[in-house]
């Protein structure tokens, strides 16, 4: 019998519960006509992936998109299994035999290293991990970053890097009416930080942010921005880019806005941020910590391609700061008994469906987001990521080539239990939602998230034991 039936569902595991996976848990749940269950595994006792750990805490909008999550999460063919560690509690090859098919969505867990001198220096971390850190993510609550200096050294010109500045300099009162973790308001807002300096390797018309994330920037009740006019004068290859079909939109808004901030008179606010374009790090310094940054000015230049890029001149800057934050992109990692691209990062496979050796087929393997095509994109560029995925996985259903399986809806949990794994239901969930949020009115804060997995298995076990 083929799968799909009501006597035999589609049963597929998706490993990871970021937005990939739960649009692609609403895409197989969605299906007008075949009977399909999913179960969502996450090494987190908490689903909702970035959206919680990784989103700037002062964009509650952004993180709004979790509400349409939790209605996927109340169908009634969806389970949630929250700490539970693909590799460690169930190896991939077990998952496989328990499912006809396996959604890898898992996202990109580490940060790209810069390769320089310096860069493990004492003072010197991934944006990643601060970020993790202010979030309250509980494998990196008991981080210690060092906040005692007066200037900070953000490399990258992302989304990303324009948050960590934001929140470099937010005041307490804005602070404390997000859900930052409450020991990192008191780090941020207690904090000896004066300046943050963004460095860009391209051109101002070249750079990653999106236009939002620039305007905040201009808007910063505490800091004054700046952009050196020399930077932003239009020269050939900015001009030449803007007008070819390469820019975008978002590249021509973002450079006003960088032209608007280098005519502004500075406000007199106690604390700067300023972005400068053109320079490529090429050592971090310090005696047993870091002191300071040695960058390369750039000049841009157009290839053989026709793209414009960014190459070192002779010419290096030295810039005096205290820590450096780099932010220069995430990286996936692999899993044992999946194939993995190391020098992209990502799960090889075509249109989702995960390949081996080549182009070779492997059978019931499938992958959504940027453990699928790298960390590009905004939250709702998953959603069409994942049902190009989905599509594919049930063409594969409809033509027969999904593995046979015989193992029930019982088979994971008892496996778990059997192992003695700690494995939190969706139910659980709930009850960490509930308090974060309880603790959180009696603060007059959105909520305050337990950042300890002892905190956050108790709350969630308070649902198990009544």
């Amino acid at each position: 019998m083929t799968p799909g039936e009501p006597s035999e569902p589609l049963r597929v595991a998706i490993v990871g519960s970021g937005p990939a996976g739960f649009y692609a848990a609403e895409a197989l749940l969605g299906h007008p006509e075949m009977a399909i269950e999913v179960d969502m595994i996450d090494r987190l006792p908490t689903p909702f992936g970035l959206v919680r750990a990784g989103v700037a805490p002062d964009h509650p909008k952004i993180k709004s998109v979790i509400k349409r999550y939790e209605k996927t999460a109340g169908h009634d063919a969806y389970r949630f299994f929250g700490h539970v560690t693909v590799g460690r509690d169930v190896s991939a090859e077990e998952l496989a035999g328990l499912y006809h098919a396996v959604v890898w969505a898992y996202g990109a867990g580490t940060d790209r290293k810069l390769g320089i001198p310096g860069e493990d220096l004492p003072g010197s971390h991934a944006a990643t991990e601060f970020v993790a850190w202010y979030n309250g993510h509980p494998d990196f609550a008991d981080r210690e970053f060092d906040l005692g200096c007066e200037r900070v050294v953000v490399i990258g010109n992302g989304n990303v890097a324009a948050d960590v500045a934001r929140m470099l300099l937010l005041p307490r009162p804005e602070l404390e009416c997000t859900d930052t973790a409450p020991y990192a308001i008191d780090a941020l807002a207690g904090s000896s930080v004066r300046e943050v300096l963004v460095l860009g390797r391209r051109g101002p018309a070249q750079a990653a942010f999106t236009n939002p994330e620039v305007r905040e920037l201009g808007e910063l009740t505490d800091a004054d921005v700046f952009v050196d006019r020399a930077a932003v004068a239009a020269d050939e290859t900015s001009a030449a880019f803007l007008d070819s079909d390469a820019a975008d939109a978002t590249n021509r808004k973002n450079l006003e806005s960088f032209t608007e901030f280098s005519e502004r008179e500075p406000g007199g606010k106690p604390k700067r941020v300023e972005l400068r374009f053109l320079r490529t790090p090429l050592e971090i310094q310090g005696d047993g910590r870091v002191e300071r940054i040695v960058a390369a000015v750039n000049r841009l230049e157009v290839d053989e391609s026709g793209a414009v890029r960014a190459r070192a001149t002779d010419e290096t800057e030295t810039i005096e700061c205290g820590m450096v934050l780099r932010s220069i992109g995430y990286l996936g990692t692999g899993i044992d008994g999946v194939p993995y691209d190391a020098a992209a990062g990502v799960i090889p496979n075509e249109r989702g469906r995960v390949t081996g050796d080549g182009s070779k087929p492997h059978p019931g393997h499938y992958v959504v987001g940027w453990i699928k095509r790298g960390p590009t994109g905004v939250i709702g560029t998953n959603k069409k990521d994942a049902q190009e995925t989905i599509e594919t996985l049930l063409e594969d259903a409809a033509a027969g080539t999904l593995p046979e399986r015989d193992a029930g809806a019982d088979a994971l949990p008892a496996l778990l239990a059997e192992r003695g794994v700690d494995f939190i239901e969706y139910d659980g969930w709930q009850e960490i939602d509930a308090l974060e949020q309880e603790r959180g009115a009696a603060a007059g804060r959105p909520r305050i998230k337990l950042t300890a997995f002892e905190e956050l298995l108790a709350a969630a076990r308070k649902e198990r034991n009544g």
